[in-house]
Protein backbone atom coordinates (compact mmCIF):
# COMPACT_ATOMS: atom_id res chain seq x y z
CA UNK A 1 0.00 0.00 0.00
CA UNK A 2 1.13 3.74 -0.82
CA UNK A 3 0.52 6.51 0.87
CA UNK A 4 0.37 10.08 -0.75
CA UNK A 5 0.97 12.90 0.91
CA UNK A 6 1.41 16.72 -0.71
CA UNK A 7 4.45 16.36 -2.28
CA UNK A 8 5.92 12.46 -1.45
CA UNK A 9 4.50 8.90 -2.35
CA UNK A 10 5.22 6.70 0.45
CA UNK A 11 5.89 2.61 -0.61
CA UNK A 12 4.90 1.54 2.39
CA UNK A 13 1.48 2.80 4.88
CA UNK A 14 2.80 0.84 8.26
CA UNK A 15 6.05 -0.30 8.84
CA UNK A 16 7.87 -1.71 11.41
CA UNK A 17 11.91 -0.83 12.17
CA UNK A 18 14.20 -3.50 14.22
CA UNK A 19 16.91 -2.01 15.80
CA UNK A 20 19.67 -3.50 17.72
CA UNK A 21 20.68 -2.32 21.73
CA UNK A 22 24.38 -1.95 20.16
CA UNK A 23 23.16 0.57 17.10
CA UNK A 24 22.50 2.92 20.44
CA UNK A 25 25.96 2.64 21.78
CA UNK A 26 27.40 4.84 19.09
CA UNK A 27 30.96 5.09 20.16
CA UNK A 28 30.64 4.35 23.50
CA UNK A 29 31.02 0.56 24.96
CA UNK A 30 27.80 0.56 27.29
CA UNK A 31 24.85 2.27 27.39
CA UNK A 32 23.09 4.89 25.14
CA UNK A 33 24.71 7.45 22.83
CA UNK A 34 21.97 10.66 23.04
CA UNK A 35 23.35 11.75 20.28
CA UNK A 36 22.36 8.58 17.83
CA UNK A 37 19.29 8.12 19.99
CA UNK A 38 18.20 11.51 18.68
CA UNK A 39 19.08 11.14 15.30
CA UNK A 40 17.25 7.76 14.52
CA UNK A 41 14.54 9.92 16.65
CA UNK A 42 14.63 12.45 13.81
CA UNK A 43 14.53 10.01 10.32
CA UNK A 44 11.56 8.34 12.03
CA UNK A 45 9.89 11.96 12.31
CA UNK A 46 11.12 12.38 9.04
CA UNK A 47 9.28 9.01 7.78
CA UNK A 48 6.29 9.48 10.23
CA UNK A 49 6.10 13.03 7.80
CA UNK A 50 5.13 11.08 5.25
CA UNK A 51 2.00 9.80 6.32
CA UNK A 52 4.03 6.51 7.42
CA UNK A 53 2.94 4.81 10.37
CA UNK A 54 5.69 3.58 12.57
CA UNK A 55 6.51 0.73 14.88
CA UNK A 56 9.80 0.18 16.70
CA UNK A 57 11.48 -2.91 18.14
CA UNK A 58 14.78 -2.15 20.08
CA UNK A 59 17.05 -5.06 21.19
CA UNK A 60 18.66 -4.79 24.72
CA UNK A 61 22.22 -5.57 23.66
CA UNK A 62 23.99 -2.54 24.46
CA UNK A 63 23.23 -2.71 28.25
CA UNK A 64 22.69 -6.98 28.68
CA UNK A 65 22.91 -9.86 26.41
CA UNK A 66 20.89 -12.63 28.10
CA UNK A 67 22.36 -15.90 25.29
CA UNK A 68 26.25 -14.54 26.64
CA UNK A 69 25.52 -14.53 30.66
CA UNK A 70 23.55 -18.17 30.14
CA UNK A 71 26.98 -19.40 28.19
CA UNK A 72 28.80 -18.53 31.01
CA UNK A 73 26.89 -20.42 33.34
CA UNK A 74 23.72 -17.84 34.52
CA UNK A 75 20.45 -20.15 34.01
CA UNK A 76 19.24 -19.17 30.58
CA UNK A 77 15.55 -18.18 31.60
CA UNK A 78 16.69 -15.64 34.18
CA UNK A 79 19.36 -14.33 32.08
CA UNK A 80 16.78 -14.08 29.26
CA UNK A 81 14.82 -12.18 31.68
CA UNK A 82 17.20 -10.09 31.98
CA UNK A 83 17.60 -9.18 28.83
CA UNK A 84 13.67 -8.28 28.35
CA UNK A 85 14.23 -5.63 30.93
CA UNK A 86 16.86 -4.22 28.86
CA UNK A 87 14.42 -4.04 26.06
CA UNK A 88 12.11 -1.84 28.33
CA UNK A 89 15.21 0.30 29.48
CA UNK A 90 16.13 1.32 25.86
CA UNK A 91 12.07 1.85 24.13
CA UNK A 92 11.91 4.24 26.91
CA UNK A 93 14.80 6.08 26.09
CA UNK A 94 13.63 6.04 22.19
CA UNK A 95 10.34 6.97 23.70
CA UNK A 96 11.85 10.15 25.29
CA UNK A 97 13.66 10.91 22.42
CA UNK A 98 10.62 10.70 19.84
CA UNK A 99 8.97 13.07 22.72
CA UNK A 100 11.84 15.37 22.46
CA UNK A 101 11.58 16.17 18.63
CA UNK A 102 7.39 16.57 18.81
CA UNK A 103 6.42 13.13 18.27
CA UNK A 104 3.88 10.65 20.24
CA UNK A 105 4.87 7.40 21.00
CA UNK A 106 4.02 4.60 22.96
CA UNK A 107 5.51 1.87 24.40
CA UNK A 108 4.28 -1.40 24.60
CA UNK A 109 5.61 -4.47 26.64
CA UNK A 110 5.57 -8.21 26.53
CA UNK A 111 6.21 -8.26 30.04
CA UNK A 112 3.97 -6.79 32.48
CA UNK A 113 5.80 -3.39 34.12
CA UNK A 114 2.10 -0.92 33.98
CA UNK A 115 3.84 1.75 36.30
CA UNK A 116 6.43 2.68 33.05
CA UNK A 117 4.68 1.54 30.37
CA UNK A 118 2.04 -0.76 28.86
CA UNK A 119 0.78 -4.15 27.97
CA UNK A 120 1.08 -5.15 24.63
CA UNK A 121 -2.38 -5.32 23.06
CA UNK A 122 -2.77 -5.58 19.56
CA UNK A 123 -5.82 -3.64 18.89
CA UNK A 124 -4.17 -1.10 20.91
CA UNK A 125 -1.42 -0.60 19.29
CA UNK A 126 -2.64 -0.23 15.70
CA UNK A 127 -5.14 2.07 17.12
CA UNK A 128 -2.03 4.19 18.49
CA UNK A 129 -0.71 3.42 14.90
CA UNK A 130 -3.80 5.17 13.05
CA UNK A 131 -3.44 7.96 15.21
CA UNK A 132 -0.42 8.56 13.79
CA UNK A 133 1.99 7.63 17.73
CA UNK A 134 5.04 6.24 17.04
CA UNK A 135 4.93 2.41 18.61
CA UNK A 136 7.95 1.01 20.51
CA UNK A 137 7.26 -2.74 21.29
CA UNK A 138 9.51 -4.01 24.31
CA UNK A 139 9.94 -7.31 26.16
CA UNK A 140 10.47 -9.28 22.86
CA UNK A 141 8.07 -12.04 22.97
CA UNK A 142 7.73 -12.45 26.93
CA UNK A 143 9.24 -15.35 26.66
CA UNK A 144 12.99 -16.75 26.71
CA UNK A 145 14.71 -18.73 24.09
CA UNK A 146 13.33 -16.19 21.43
CA UNK A 147 15.72 -13.13 20.05
CA UNK A 148 14.11 -9.83 19.55
CA UNK A 149 14.72 -10.80 16.00
CA UNK A 150 12.08 -12.76 16.24
CA UNK A 151 9.86 -10.64 18.18
CA UNK A 152 10.03 -8.34 15.28
CA UNK A 153 9.08 -10.64 13.06
CA UNK A 154 5.84 -11.66 15.16
CA UNK A 155 4.99 -7.90 15.86
CA UNK A 156 5.33 -7.06 11.99
CA UNK A 157 3.36 -9.81 11.40
CA UNK A 158 0.45 -8.76 14.42
CA UNK A 159 -0.04 -5.29 13.47
CA UNK A 160 0.20 -6.20 9.67
CA UNK A 161 3.04 -4.30 8.54
CA UNK A 162 3.64 -3.80 4.90
CA UNK A 163 7.63 -4.25 5.86
CA UNK A 164 10.27 -5.18 8.39
CA UNK A 165 13.01 -2.54 8.76
CA UNK A 166 15.99 -4.53 10.19
CA UNK A 167 18.66 -1.76 10.65
CA UNK A 168 22.19 -3.49 10.88
CA UNK A 169 26.00 -1.93 10.72
CA UNK A 170 26.69 -2.70 6.69
CA UNK A 171 24.71 -1.37 3.75
CA UNK A 172 22.51 -5.11 3.65
CA UNK A 173 23.30 -8.67 3.35
CA UNK A 174 26.75 -9.84 1.82
CA UNK A 175 28.13 -13.51 1.05
CA UNK A 176 30.65 -12.99 4.08
CA UNK A 177 31.18 -10.46 6.52
CA UNK A 178 32.35 -7.44 4.76
CA UNK A 179 34.13 -6.30 7.78
CA UNK A 180 36.57 -9.15 7.82
CA UNK A 181 35.57 -10.29 4.22
CA UNK A 182 36.19 -6.98 1.89
CA UNK A 183 35.81 -8.94 -1.56
CA UNK A 184 32.39 -10.08 0.27
CA UNK A 185 29.31 -9.64 -2.86
CA UNK A 186 26.35 -7.80 -1.64
CA UNK A 187 22.97 -9.15 -2.53
CA UNK A 188 20.52 -6.75 -3.90
CA UNK A 189 17.81 -9.35 -3.80
CA UNK A 190 17.23 -12.52 -2.12
CA UNK A 191 14.98 -14.83 -1.42
CA UNK A 192 14.09 -16.47 2.09
CA UNK A 193 15.27 -19.99 1.22
CA UNK A 194 18.51 -19.00 0.20
CA UNK A 195 18.94 -16.43 3.25
CA UNK A 196 17.87 -20.31 5.30
CA UNK A 197 19.76 -22.28 2.88
CA UNK A 198 22.90 -20.74 2.89
CA UNK A 199 22.65 -19.55 6.58
CA UNK A 200 23.22 -15.98 5.88
CA UNK A 201 22.76 -14.61 9.93
CA UNK A 202 21.07 -11.45 8.91
CA UNK A 203 18.59 -12.60 11.90
CA UNK A 204 17.94 -15.89 13.22
CA UNK A 205 16.12 -18.82 11.43
CA UNK A 206 12.50 -18.34 13.44
CA UNK A 207 12.36 -14.84 12.35
CA UNK A 208 13.38 -15.57 8.98
CA UNK A 209 11.04 -18.47 9.29
CA UNK A 210 8.13 -16.37 10.19
CA UNK A 211 8.81 -13.91 7.86
CA UNK A 212 8.14 -16.44 4.83
CA UNK A 213 5.51 -17.70 6.13
CA UNK A 214 3.92 -14.97 5.84
CA UNK A 215 4.47 -13.51 3.37
CA UNK A 216 6.35 -10.15 5.37
CA UNK A 217 9.25 -8.24 3.04
CA UNK A 218 12.54 -7.97 4.85
CA UNK A 219 14.57 -5.23 4.23
CA UNK A 220 18.46 -4.89 5.14
CA UNK A 221 20.15 -1.69 5.76
CA UNK A 222 22.52 0.44 6.86
CA UNK A 223 21.53 2.45 10.25
CA UNK A 224 24.70 4.48 10.38
CA UNK A 225 24.04 5.85 6.11
CA UNK A 226 21.81 9.04 7.47
CA UNK A 227 18.61 8.87 5.04
CA UNK A 228 18.39 5.52 4.48
CA UNK A 229 15.39 5.07 6.48
CA UNK A 230 13.41 7.94 4.62
CA UNK A 231 15.07 6.23 0.71
CA UNK A 232 14.00 3.08 1.54
CA UNK A 233 10.09 4.44 2.41
CA UNK A 234 10.12 6.41 -0.57
CA UNK A 235 10.86 3.28 -2.61
CA UNK A 236 14.84 3.90 -3.53
CA UNK A 237 17.03 1.09 -4.12
CA UNK A 238 18.70 0.13 -0.73
CA UNK A 239 20.31 -2.41 1.22
CA UNK A 240 19.00 -5.69 0.13
CA UNK A 241 15.08 -7.17 0.08
CA UNK A 242 14.46 -10.62 0.96
CA UNK A 243 11.18 -11.92 -0.34
CA UNK A 244 9.14 -15.08 -1.34
CA UNK A 245 9.82 -14.44 -4.90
Amino acid sequence: MQVTTASHTARYARILVKLSGEALLGSADYGIDPVVLKRIALEIKDVAGLGVQVAVVIGGGNIFRGAGLARSGMDRVTADQMGMLATVMNALAMQDALEGVGMHARVQSAIRINEVCEDFIRRRAVRHLEKGRIVIFAGGTGNPFFTTDTAASLRAIEIEADVLLKATKVNGIYSADPVTHPGAQRYARLTFDRVLAERLNVMDATAIVMCRDNGLPLQVFNLNNAGDLMRIVRGEDVGTVVTND
